[in-house]
């Protein structure tokens, strides 16, 4: 199993936000899947993938 974890950066570098607009979006639950591993809020690669194309899907309807 290769799971790739992102940290809150990581993944706002991936969608184009800041760390600030990151943590905005989890507080208001807007944000890719994630969960706190070792204290640290961390994002599945393959999670913020699937948002992406979640997204995208909800454009298009």
């Amino acid at each position: 199993m290769n799971i790739k974890l992102l940290t809150i950066p990581q993944a706002g570098e991936l969608l184009g936000k800041s760390p600030r607009q990151m943590e905005w979006l989890i507080y208001t639950g807007q944000a890719p899947r994630s969960a706190k591993i070792g204290g640290r809020r961390m994002f599945r690669e393959s999670d913020i993938e699937a948002w992406i194309n979640e997204q995208f899907e909800k454009e298009s309807a």
